[in-house]
């Protein structure tokens, strides 16, 4: 099957000129070119469609290139595929054929229809008229998926290469938070999958920009960081990667998915923890010592 971006990139790196810091952006669930065939076989109308998107997050992190560090956005959308899920994550019930051993049909998030191919977007809108064929899931996970965390994984190794270490920003929105009570919830969640994927003092720093900023922030709950944040983050082999989910409310209107008056703010405000990030020592910051006692010692 010809893939649906035979003649348009569905993915793109965006490198610096000369790369200063250990650091790689990736916004993957803001894409928002939307193939014909894909709007074929949709119910939705254009507006529902794009319900799933971390709308523009990429270019709320857009001046990371400028600074000095890369950044891989999606131009595919998120209800297409969703490349922070495993790579064969699917829903028996959305394909004309059956699914074999090789396919996880029993995850929380398949159960919850937002498997690779989602079955739904938000408030569970139905996206497909009909079955698909695992032809169209083998397009778009072996075309687009692996190619997709292939460039991931490149832009991690040459940070390694460079610097020794590397740290993966992982990009995304998040609905407005509302708590019983009518108080309001967290207006930016950090995850770290509960401290195992990124060092204490890197997500410290990233707190103190957003609360500084007068931000509500809140680690791990409700979003501990999803399949690329448990993948790419082993502090252990010097690669930290740390979740970043921004509420929407703040920078665009959630219901008719446009900007609003807070979002050049948000967008400085992010420029802003870019370059605190660039100029921190990153390498000496987050090298495990060999010999911890021997340091404390010194």
């Amino acid at each position: 099957m010809r893939s649906d971006y035979w003649d348009q990139p569905a993915f793109e790196t965006i490198r610096p000129r000369r790369l200063v810091a250990p650091l790689v952006f990736n916004s993957a669930h803001s894409g928002r070119n939307y193939p014909e065939r894909f709007l074929a076989m949709t119910r939705l109308d254009n507006l529902s469609i794009r319900q799933s998107e971390d709308a523009f997050v990429d270019e709320l992190f857009a001046r990371a290139p400028h600074l000095g560090a890369p950044l891989l956005r999606a131009h595919f959308p998120r209800a297409y595929l969703d490349v922070n899920r495993e790579p064969w994550e699917l829903d028996p019930t959305m394909f004309d054929e059956p699914l074999g051993p090789r396919f996880n049909t029993t995850s929380p998030r398949v159960a919850a229809g937002l498997g690779t191919l989602a079955r739904v977007v938000a408030e569970n809108k139905p996206i497909y008229r009909d079955r698909l064929t695992l032809a169209d899931a083998r397009m778009r996970i072996e075309g687009i998926y692996h190619p997709y965390h292939a460039a991931l994984q490149k832009l991690l190794n040459e940070a390694v290469g460079i610097f020794g270490v590397a740290v993966l920003i992982d990009c995304h929105s998040m609905p407005r938070i509302n708590r019983p009570n009518d108080r309001s919830g967290p207006d930016i969640v950090l995850g770290d999958r509960y401290g195992t994927t990124c060092t204490p003092a890197l997500i410290d720093l990233v707190e103190t920009v957003f609360s500084a900023a007068g931000l509500r922030v809140a680690r791990n709950r409700p979003y501990a960081g999803g399949f690329a944040t448990r993948a790419y983050g082993r502090p252990q082999t010097g690669v930290h990667a740390l979740q970043i989910e921004i509420s929407r409310h703040l920078y665009m209107n959630e219901a008719t998915l446009d900007r609003n008056s807070g979002f050049d703010a948000m967008r400085s405000l992010m420029d802003h923890l870019i370059s605190a990030l660039i100029t921190l020592d990153l390498p000496t910051l987050l090298t495990p010592h060999p010999n911890p006692q021997k340091l404390a010692a010194e």
